[in-house]
């Protein structure tokens, strides 16, 4: 008897193997990494082993579970029936020839790589592969929840005037100017620039944002006074909503409280601080299940958001993320410094935990600039909503799943992986007004220095006239 068959994802296995030049004939035909052969020899029981030793069917057969090399007997027709249902089942892989129907026959067959179209984007309709209902983890219902007691009190709030309706819309980016100190643009350029790069300002907020003088001798290299910290927004999150793969819905949380992710028609107010947060939060509603076409993933969706009216906390905390699960729904969370192939993480009830730390990340990106490190740090959080998570299964897979980026690690990764068009030749930079704890504001001012001396560029260039 072989082991339990395991689920693995295909596609990367594959292109895996195909890169790794391990299996005599399997190879990619195209410079793009689109088209590749697999050697499709016609095989029977009676095959010779040792023909069938080195092949890519037997490693499949391997990798998922349905072939125990000295306990199970081997079938090497069996192991290409295998990965071809795989790959005529993939949404991921498309036949474009197949030599074995040839004649003569060809023993080989050619796939292209495909990307999934937005309409599927990796939802399947296989009933196997939705959730039986008792298998969502939700809590039992209480009529009475215990007071959250670490919320603070009417009185100790201070609510902000900022829309609680939870609107999707597009991510928004705040752009972080650098200046040469060599060649000046004149400041009714960098006025025009900063006006367009912040849509809605007026032309003394403008005025205020650049706050370069009119005059300034290149020759003097006096230092133009540039500040980090207050350049990026330090506490706006990116928020996307994925049901079963597909985005159906993303925004920007700007509010530097943090907020609130629930589903219902249940906002806090002063009075029920214990039993949906403070009303200090931003109010960001999931997305309905309208948009779904498959009914059982429609079901088993509304199953979960139907107990979800409490919701989940995102609260901002000396730039730092913390969770709390109010909610009846259970929840799983991956992030920064969780092991990407670790067992599920649930988040208990009430409790609050730290996802993301934002010291953390600075000095992950100064090591990795320094050569310190081989990558830069990671910043992406992940919450899943009533499935085990992480368990080794994709997230396209599960019914809800939230991706929350904090902006000002994915604009300082973007910066210093060259990933945006910069030039700061001879630019000196310093850090003014800080207004962050001591060990930010010395991280800060490590990036600065990084910053001098890379050959990096800033989101936007100035015109000079």
């Amino acid at each position: 008897m072989s082991v339990q068959p395991r689920r693995i994802r295909l596609k990367p296995w594959l292109l895996a193997q195909v890169n790794s030049g391990r299996y005599p004939g399997l190879q990619w035909l195209s410079p793009d990494h689109r088209l590749f052969q697999i050697p499709w020899k016609h095989a029977t029981r009676h095959t010779p082993l040792s023909d069938e030793e080195n092949t890519i069917f037997k490693a499949w057969a391997l990798e998922t579970g349905k072939y125990q090399e000295g306990v199970d007997e081997p079938d090497p027709a069996k192991w290409k029936a295998n990965l071809r249902c795989a790959l005529n089942k993939s949404r991921e892989f498309q036949l474009k020839y197949d030599g074995t129907k040839e004649t003569p026959v060809q023993p080989y067959k050619i796939y292209e790589v495909c990307e999934q179209s937005a309409n599927t984007d990796g939802v399947e309709d296989d009933d196997e592969e939705m959730p039986n209902l008792v298998d969502l983890t939700l809590n039992p219902r209480i009529s009475d929840p215990p007071a959250f007691s670490s919320f603070p009190t009417h009185s100790e709030m201070n609510p902000f005037n900022l829309s609680t309706n939870g609107t999707f819309g597009p991510s928004h980016v705040i752009p972080m100017p650098l200046l040469p100190d060599t060649v000046l643009p004149t400041t009714s350029d960098l006025l025009a620039a900063a006006a367009s790069a912040h849509p809605g300002l007026d032309p003394m907020e403008a005025s205020n944002l650049v706050d370069v003088q009119n005059q300034m001798d290149p020759q003097s290299h006096q230092p133009c006074e540039y500040d980090l910290l207050s350049s990026v927004p330090l506490t706006d999150l990116d928020l996307k909503f994925q049901y079963r793969g597909k985005t159906t819905g993303s925004l920007t949380v700007s509010n530097p409280q943090g907020c609130r992710l629930y589903y219902g028609n249940l906002e806090p107010t002063p009075e029920q601080v214990d039993l949906f947060g403070p009303v200090n939060l931003q109010q960001v509603r999931f997305p309905g299940t309208s948009e779904i076409q498959n009914q059982k993933q429609r079901f088993y969706t509304d199953a979960l958001l139907d107990v979800m009216d409490r919701g989940l906390i995102l609260e901002i905390r000396e730039q730092d993320i913390y969770a709390i699960r109010l909610c009846q729904c259970k929840v799983f969370w991956s992030g920064p410094g969780m092991p990407d192939q670790g067992p599920p993480n649930p988040m208990e009830r009430e409790k609050k935990i730290k996802v993301f730390s934002l010291n953390d990340f600075l000095q992950g990106l100064i090591l990795f600039q320094k050569d310190e490190a081989p990558n830069p740090p990671p910043f992406e959080i992940y919450f899943c909503f009533g499935e085990d998570w992480p368990d080794k299964k994709p997230k396209e897979k599960k019914l809800i799943i939230v991706q929350v980026v904090p902006v000002v690690a994915r604009i300082l990764t973007e910066m210093f992986s060259g990933e945006l068009s910069w030039s700061t030749d001879s630019i000196r930079l310093q850090i003014s007004k800080p207004d962050v704890k001591d060990q930010t504001v010395e991280q800060f001012k490590e990036l600065q220095r990084l910053l001098q001396s890379q050959n990096i560029q800033g989101p936007w260039n100035p015109s000079i006239h």
